[in-house]
């Protein structure tokens, strides 16, 4: 792990394997940081703003490329080398990674066909895609840029966000248009998304149904369905169920509230569905987990 840190910023390479980096640059002077590395034609690279703005320069700076904030750009150009040649914006922050096309391959040897540029189409072509990024992406960026964990586990830490941030980068519908989903791109749906997820919530105990809940936030259940799998990584009732499950753990936790009690909070009118459905998210029954804390 190479780490440069001044009062007014940043540069920190982790090695994740062999020809795999990442790459945690941040600016929090008034000027523009510069910042240059080697790259050559055998590797792919994604970055990601997760605050301010970005400049990539190619071609002796004959060619530029704004990426902003929440945005991330993907590079890839088996015929040049691309080096880096960031002019990072003041009190801007990315993440890169970096890593070998061959490293690539090997993440998705099975589905190769799936990831559009790696088809045999398309190795000897240039790919390049920016597109904004989600909540779900934008969350484990900044758990990247602020952790506070001890040194001897910090490699560890970054090495696991990063295979997560590559896997939501890939987690596409299958029905989106793979270059750029444009549902994130309209901020009303988010909202309605977001107002949603805030409804199942706090009326857990008798939640709406689909239909009901897509006429109340105003989208087609398409959309809703879409959307929703796309903020949260899960289905509606998937989530909601996860949430209740968590809700119950953390009442019972407190000791103020008995089984039942708990069970019918979060919408069981029996506690014998409740304990069914405790054993289904958490492997054992609510008293035998009571009882294991208290051990």
């Amino acid at each position: 792990m190479d780490e440069i840190n001044d009062a007014q910023g940043s540069f920190e390479e982790v090695l994740i394997d062999e020809g795999f980096f990442a790459l945690k640059i941040q600016n929090d002077s008034i000027d523009i940081q510069k910042v240059s590395k080697q790259i050559d034609s055998s590797f792919i690279q994604f970055h990601f703003c997760l605050k301010g703005s970005a400049k990539f320069i190619f071609n002796d700076g004959r060619y530029a490329l704004e990426v902003p904030e929440e945005n991330s750009l993907l590079l890839y150009n088996t015929q040049i080398d691309l080096p880096l040649n960031l002019e990072l914006s003041p009190n801007s922050w990315i993440v890169s990674v970096v890593m070998t096309i061959r490293k690539f391959h090997s993440l998705f040897s099975k589905e190769a066909d799936y990831i559009p540029f790696l088809n045999k189409d398309n190795k000897d072509k240039k790919y390049y895609s920016q597109e904004g990024f989600s909540p779900a992406i934008a969350v484990i960026l900044s758990q990247m840029m602020n952790y506070n964990l001890h040194p001897s586990i910090k490699e560890l830490y970054i090495k696991g966000k990063v295979y997560e941030l590559i896997s939501l980068y890939f987690n596409k519908s299958s029905d989106a248009d793979l270059e750029q989903c444009p549902f994130l791109v309209d901020e009303d749906n988010v909202r309605r998304i977001r107002k949603a997820k805030e409804i199942i919530i706090s009326r857990m105990a008798e939640p709406p149904t689909l239909t009901e809940l897509s006429d109340e936030i105003g989208l087609p259940i398409k959309k809703l369905k879409e959307g929703f799998k796309q903020i949260y990584g899960d289905s509606v009732f998937s989530f909601l169920f996860d949430y209740k499950m968590e809700y119950a753990r953390k009442m019972l936790e407190s000791g103020q509230h008995n089984v039942n009690e708990v069970g019918l909070k979060v919408g069981y009118s029996t506690s014998s569905h409740f304990i069914a459905a405790f054993k289904k998210k958490y492997g054992t029954t609510p008293k035998k987990y009571l009882m294991a804390l208290a051990g």
